[in-house]
């Protein structure tokens, strides 16, 4: 079974489709497809829920204890600390890994601050439980390290198969040769109640969005949540490639965190991708970081690693900076107009991030009273070249006045 770019849809052999159990007959799941051949036949290309099927499968054959889970989160931990990253939130949380971050706390063994999103739906990943099984037993996983204090919702696909939700149609190809505007994963009465029951607990949400229209639907959702009073609780749109201008400036209005993953858009693959499914005009029209930020809105810098090949926070900054590939494997630029400054660019992966999770008054920044929480650099971002950005490196890093990592 292999994985595309995004991690949304997958490929699998025949023998890997018999061990699903993916057959002529099986019905694609909600929220997915299983393409087929015109006998009717599987080709082995499933899309988005499609690929849960062969992940079960995949579970099943080689399942983790807690303490593996738990070893594999504190693994992750590590290679963050060697890019700088002493805390992070956890896009898409399962009850096990929240048991397995309980794990690593109890044994002194957890040196960051953890953020979870409590997955409301799954069409990914393949774990369960969901939405109201896995949020009525997050508090007592709570630690001092530890925060489960978002829900997290897939509310689209995303632009390269056609499974994000946009206000305009898709380039026609021949399994969509009328107007396609892909679709969201719930409809707005359900988005509603998941973001006003949850609200009223005080319980913020991150919800995935790569799709303008999506993005409208979680804009008209938090409004009506601010409507009804509630406004201590975070909301976050996780990747949000695609904003229509009239949207922008509701962001700050409505308190809303732009997610970004600045190795998500800047020039390569996954925009190449994007590019034969959309209009030139549109698929350049990526990240509208300068306009968000012009119009009062908060950016907080994200990487989507796995997605990404590494967490590199330094790579993420240079492409908002220039628009560019860091690795200058790919020319060109994509939308420099919209390029922020170096200043704005760290902002987005210290202050504002810290803000975005509700962490700032803990870390982001250093202050008297928060957590010792620093890195050694090789160089002072400051002082050289933004082309050479890319090659900062981390000396060392500290995590609450404890050297975590040293190169």
């Amino acid at each position: 079974m292999l994985r595309d770019d995004s991690k949304h849809n997958r490929w699998a052999n025949s023998r890997a489709m018999e061990l699903a159990g993916i057959t002529r007959t099986t019905a694609d799941p909600t929220g997915g497809q299983i393409l087929r051949e015109p006998s009717g036949a599987a080709t082995g290309v499933l899309i988005e829920a499609g690929g849960v099927l062969i992940e079960l499968a995949l579970a099943s054959d080689q399942p983790s204890s807690i303490d593996a889970l738990a070893k594999a989160s504190e693994r992750g931990i590590e290679l963050l600390h060697s890019y700088g990253i002493t805390a992070f939130q956890d896009a898409a949380t399962s009850l096990q890994t929240l048991q397995a971050l309980k794990l690593l706390e109890d044994q002194g063994r957890l040196k960051a601050w953890v953020i979870s999103s409590m997955q409301v739906n799954d069409f990914v990943f393949g774990t369960a439980p969901l939405g109201e099984g896995i949020i009525s037993e997050s508090e007592q996983y709570r630690t001092v390290h530890h925060r489960p204090d978002f829900i997290k919702i897939f509310l689209d696909g995303v632009p390269t198969s056609r499974t994000a939700a946009m206000t305009e149609p898709y380039l026609p190809d021949d399994a969509h040769p009328g107007c396609f505007h892909g679709s969201t994963t719930m409809d707005p009465e359900e988005l509603d109640f998941w973001l006003l029951s949850t609200a009223e607990r005080g319980i913020s949400a991150k919800i995935h969005c790569t799709g303008d229209a999506s993005v409208r639907l979680v804009l008209d959702a938090v409004e009506k949540v601010r409507a009804a009073g509630q406004n201590t609780v975070k909301y976050h749109i996780a990747h949000g490639q695609f904003v229509h201008p009239d949207d922008l400036a509701r962001f700050a209005a409505l308190d809303v965190t732009a997610d970004i993953s600045p190795s998500l858009w800047f020039p390569g693959v996954i925009a190449e991708a994007i590019a034969t499914v959309l209009p030139a005009d549109r698929a350049s029209r990526m990240q509208p970081n300068r306009s968000l930020l012009d119009a009062g809105a908060r950016i907080a810098g994200g990487s989507d690693w796995p997605v990404s090949v590494a967490p590199n926070v330094w790579e993420g900054i240079y492409g908002l900076i220039t628009r560019r590939d860091p690795t200058g494997e790919f020319p060109g630029t994509l939308w420099p107009e919209q390029s922020i400054t170096l200043d704005e660019g760290i902002a987005a992966y210290t202050t504002d991030a810290a803000e975005a999770m509700g962490l700032s008054d803990t870390a982001g920044s250093l202050e008297v009273g928060k957590s010792a929480d620093f890195i050694v650099l090789n160089s002072n971002p400051y002082e050289i070249s933004t082309e050479f950005l890319p090659q900062m490196s981390t000396r060392e890093t500290w995590f609450a006045g404890q050297k975590v990592y040293a190169a």
